[in-house]
């Protein structure tokens, strides 16, 4: 792995019943404490709508504004915003407050998908979901690049640079180059729909020819931008690992079929198929593997659809970043962790 930079990402999802919105949240906010303490370079979350199994965040922008406000450091990433539900120019005007209050520690990533019930909740269901996103793109974008919007005003307050750190994720070669030509960074996934012609094929094996396609459409010049998610359960004992995955991924596929998502599985081995469980020097081993993760510029972990506890998350990701990471050629910035 050659990554620059390496990210923590949560859904911010409720796996306890009893458990509020408020909790939750503490929860992703000393996470995202710790990941900064511990030099991780970005903090990640996800938009969802209506289902709380998949993630309990339909508003991004203003969890990441009060993150940012208590975190000084760390960058602030959208992964990603569901952008055909949205008004491309309030997207845009929230993103430009929030780059702005942050110091310009916004990564903005966008996407088209989305649970069947976020689509019928916002009348979208029967709607083209790939043209939507594409001209709700470019609206967002011309909009972030200072293109005039009404007569000769543009976005206030406008955004200088933040349209050089738009990323977009896609389960699609096509996608891919599409992200490539825009000059955006390519967000992977953690888990990416199979071809019932190759059901046994692996993650990397899969998303290689997203990044082949995405390196060859690059303008000439253009540093190419990958993110490459992860599922990542690292603890200090193999069966503790393997218990708290397992439990996790059972409660996940009880859960599965009432959200719509692109997500499927059929067993508890199904879910784990693509996640990296195990000590420290078990998970090195599987990453040094993944033949995706050597294009990385940004390795992006979580512990989604494992979700084992808040403690357990803690500890995986204070071992990340101690024990995994420095074996895979990452370094925390001297100059800013502690």
């Amino acid at each position: 792995m050659t990554a620059r930079r390496l990210g923590f990402f949560t859904r911010l999802v409720r796996t306890d019943p009893a458990e509020d919105a408020a909790g939750v949240y503490r929860q992703a906010l000393d996470q995202i404490e710790l990941a900064e303490r511990l030099g991780y370079d970005t903090a990640w979350v996800a938009q969802h709508h209506l289902d709380p199994a998949e993630g309990g965040l339909p508003s991004p922008f203003v969890f990441l504004a009060h993150a940012a406000a208590r975190f000084p450091r760390i960058r602030v990433g959208t992964a990603i915003v569901t952008l055909a539900l949205e008004d491309p120019i309030r997207v845009a005007e929230d993103a430009a407050v929030l780059d702005e209050l942050s110091g310009g520690r916004l990564e903005l990533g966008f996407g088209a998908g989305g649970s069947r019930h976020a689509f019928e909740l916002f009348e979208a269901a029967d709607l083209d979901r790939q043209r939507l996103y594409a001209d709700k793109l470019a609206k967002v974008t011309a909009a972030l690049a200072g293109t005039p919007l009404i007569g000769d005003r543009g976005l206030n307050p406008p955004a200088p640079g933040l349209r050089d750190r738009l990323w977009q994720a896609t389960f699609s070669v096509a996608g891919a180059a599409r992200a490539a030509r825009a000059g955006d960074g390519l967000l992977l996934s953690k888990a990416q729909p199979r071809d019932p012609a190759a059901p046994a094929a692996t993650l990397w094996e899969i998303q290689q020819p997203l990044v082949d396609a995405y390196l060859d459409a690059l303008p000439p010049g253009a540093k190419p931008r990958i993110g490459a998610s992860r599922g990542v359960f690292v603890a200090d004992d193999h069966a503790e690992a393997r218990a708290l995955a397992e439990r996790g991924a059972a409660r996940f596929l009880d859960q599965l079929g009432r959200n719509g998502g692109p997500e499927v599985a059929d067993s508890v081995a199904e879910v784990l198929r693509d996640i990296y469980v195990g000590t420290p020097d078990e998970v090195v081993e599987q990453l040094a593997a993944d033949v995706a993760l050597r294009h990385a510029t940004d390795f992006i972990v979580q512990v989604h659809p494992v979700d084992p506890g808040h403690a357990a998350t803690l500890r995986s990701i204070e071992l990340i970043a101690t024990k995994v990471a420095p074996q895979l050629g990452w370094r925390p910035d001297e100059r800013t962790s502690s």
